[in-house]
């Protein structure tokens, strides 16, 4: 076994469904990319976690795991298939009927039924990437778009596999005309019916002329996206099946949005914390006051405590950008700059004297070089 899913999301082999679910979202969280950015180490752990809960959520991926060691189409480096490929391989199983034999290499190939829905030699299409400009508090709320794409599509004349029946009659390449396939799932070799013909060894039919045998045709389409709460610049949004359609039938790639966010007049973002300057007035920040503060969700109140300085910061809790999944939220920081009364006028100026002369203090004080 080359990596121990119950390890990789620290819950015991009998766990709970539930408790799997717990585990996996408390470490997704700690290790999501947009939370991690450049980190590298972050992203690999991250997928790792993917790919445990991806097997140990699944019933059958946790029981094929749980007996072999392994979840999907071949067993790890130094794993059993070294060891019992002599004893399978070649063998023909399809003789075994409707035998324990034959539900058991059902569930680890697939019915004969599945394999006929993908043909021979079905691909996934090429994903596809977009760049999308969001406006900054769009990026903050989310938001619900349509967006033009140009991209392949699955032919309609021929339905995707390139070729349209005709009366000549030419060998299966797939099988070369045995009308058999073999399959290999991990240390089991099998041989069934091959999909690409349904078993007959021969197929019938001639390059599409509507896709020049290709599949697919370039088209273009208007599709609605989703952008989550909280995106920012350089965020990735993933939609699926968007991309370029799978040759010969296949599956479609996927559409991935590249997130560009425009700057805010007011406000700056950092992760998912928000900043913004207040300008306030000498007699406030020397007196004290209760000020109006812009925020993402309207005007909020702060307090602003005597003597306060320019460049003092204060915190409004919860006011910030969503973190991923949209349960929590960063907050907000409130930088002040005082402002100099209007100089212009002669009653302020007379005022500032005064001051000056109450005041007595020199701030530079003991400044080597100041007076």
């Amino acid at each position: 076994m080359s990596k121990d899913y119950y390890e990789v999301l620290g819950v015991g082999r009998k766990a709970t469904v539930a408790e799997i679910k717990k585990a996996y979202r408390k470490l997704a969280r700690k290790y999501h990319p947009d939370l991690n950015p450049g980190d590298k180490s972050a992203e690999a752990k991250f997928k790792e976690i993917q790919e445990a809960y991806a097997v140990l959520s699944d019933p059958k991926k946790k029981n094929q795991y749980d007996q072999f060691g392994f979840a999907g189409d071949r067993p790890p480096a130094g794993g059993p298939q070294g060891a019992y490929s002599s004893g399978f391989e070649g063998f023909n199983f399809s003789d075994f009927g409707t035998s324990s034999f034959r539900d058991f290499f059902e569930s680890m190939f697939g019915s004969a039924g599945a394999a006929q829905a993908a043909p021979a030699g079905a691909g996934r299409g090429e994903d596809l990437l977009y760049t999308m400009t969001v406006g900054f508090e769009d990026a903050i709320r989310g938001l619900k778009t349509k967006i033009k794409l140009n991209r392949t599509a699955p032919c309609g004349s021929c339905g995707g596999t390139g070729t349209v029946q005709s009366g000549r009659v030419k060998a299966c390449p797939s099988c070369g005309g045995s009308g058999r396939a073999h399959i290999q799932r991990g240390f089991l070799k099998a041989s069934t019916v091959c999909p690409a013909c349904g078993g007959r060894g021969s197929i019938r039919g001639k390059d599409c002329a509507d896709c020049r045998g290709q599949g697919a045709v370039e088209r273009s389409e208007v599709i609605t996206v989703r952008i989550p709460a909280g995106v920012d610049t350089g965020s990735k949004v993933r939609i699926p099946d968007k991309g370029n359609a799978g040759p010969n039938g296949g599956p479609p790639g996927d559409l991935y949005i590249t997130i560009e966010v425009t700057p805010h007049p007011l406000f700056k973002r950092e992760g998912s914390n928000i900043y913004v300057k207040l300008p306030i007035t000498v007699p406030e920040a020397t007196l004290g006051a209760k000020i109006a503060v812009p925020t993402l969700d309207g005007s909020a109140t702060i307090k602003i405590p005597p003597g306060t300085k320019s460049g003092q910061k204060f915190r409004i809790r919860e006011m910030g950008a969503p973190l991923p999944g949209g349960r929590a939220r960063g907050d907000e920081y409130v930088e002040v700059t005082i402002v100099p009364p209007p100089f212009a006028d002669q009653r302020v100026r007379e005022l500032m004297k005064e001051l000056e002369k109450l005041s007595g203090e020199n701030p530079r004080a003991g400044m080597r070089g100041s007076g």
